[in-house]
């Protein structure tokens, strides 16, 4: 019951830090007064990945223990690797398209490993249940 509820946060974690990584720049180019907004910060994105990395890793290695696949966690862990790199390189390292593309496939492969997890999980409260 907790792993679903972790599972489904994480996917909409996931999907917020995607639409903030889309949809900020496109936003802050037609409205520039959009840019003084808290959530346009960089910030909040590193507070996003913040949230999903602990929640991701613990869902994650809670449904590994109930249905035994180590590839769900090892792709979500993936996922977490990108979103942190490309919160960690920013700008500088990258560039701006470059970390958007980071946390683009980061938050993807994310949100795939949670659905896997969730479906894992349901799986087995099927045969065992």
């Amino acid at each position: 019951m907790i792993i679903g509820f972790l599972d489904r946060f994480s996917i909409g974690l996931s999907t917020l830090c995607l639409l903030h990584c889309l949809a900020i720049p496109l936003i802050v180019s037609v409205t520039p007064v959009v840019a003084t907004f808290a959530f346009a910060d960089e910030s909040f994105h590193i507070a996003l990945v913040a949230l999903v990395a602990p929640t991701s890793l613990l869902a994650l290695t809670l449904g590994c223990r109930k249905h035994r696949s180590w590839r769900i966690p090892a792709l979500g862990l993936m996922g977490v690797a990108l979103l942190l790199t490309a919160a960690a390189g920013d700008v500088f390292l990258f560039g701006e398209t470059a970390e958007t593309v980071l946390t683009v496939i980061g938050a993807l492969v994310v949100a795939s490993a949670h659905l896997l997890n969730y479906r894992a999980c349901r799986a087995c409260e099927c045969e065992h249940g």
